[in-house]
């Protein structure tokens, strides 16, 4: 076994972006507070090649230059937008066909590695470090999806947490979709 040099990894080129293919997820972030989880974020959001990132309330945006230390570039290669409210972002989202999920602990988890082709377009929304996702989003949701957790604390950092989840989604996703077209091709 030896390490891959960076040459050797096969990846998308910057002129690729526009025209690759993606999972059909996008994401809500409401009110993150740290650049530093929001740079993390589009950074695994880049990795898993999803739709589209919604930066909510007092979530920072790639205008803060402080965001790109953690985002490492990531930020030029994920969509992205601002919108000031996450309830009529998501309330608009599931009227354009997308299932809301939100990343959260509550009464009715769903197991991610459990998610039907009809959870698919999907829309994870994630929250605030300290309150988690609101309630009103909650309330809104079709899924919560949970990590399961073994050990004292209640909780994960919000970027790790996310992209734990995004990654068993897009893992799931490709599994019900194994040897179609509407996977993008990988791995």
């Amino acid at each position: 076994m030896r390490k891959l040099t960076n040459t050797e990894i096969e990846r998308l080129h910057a002129s690729q972006l526009a025209t690759a293919a993606v999972h059909p997820v996008c994401v809500v972030l409401e009110n993150i507070r740290s650049l530093y989880n929001v740079g993390s974020i589009f950074r695994t959001s880049d990795a898993a090649r999803i739709e589209k990132l919604y930066l909510t309330g007092i979530t920072g945006t790639p205008t803060n230059r402080k965001l790109h230390k953690t985002a490492l570039g990531a930020q030029d290669a994920v969509p992205w937008a601002y919108e000031k409210e996450a309830l009529p972002l998501a309330r608009r989202l599931k009227s354009e066909g997308y299932r809301l999920a939100v990343l959260e602990i509550t009464d009715s988890p769903t197991d991610i590695r459990k998610l039907e082709a009809d959870a698919f377009p999907l829309c994870l929304a994630a929250g605030n470090e300290v309150t988690g996702v609101s309630e009103p989003l909650v309330e809104l949701a079709d899924l919560a999806l949970e990590i399961p957790q073994f050990g004292m604390k209640h909780s994960l950092n919000v970027a790790v947490a996310f992209g734990i989840a995004v990654f068993d989604i897009v893992r799931r996703y490709r599994t019900l979709h194994a040897g179609s077209r509407a996977a993008p091709p990988g791995p």
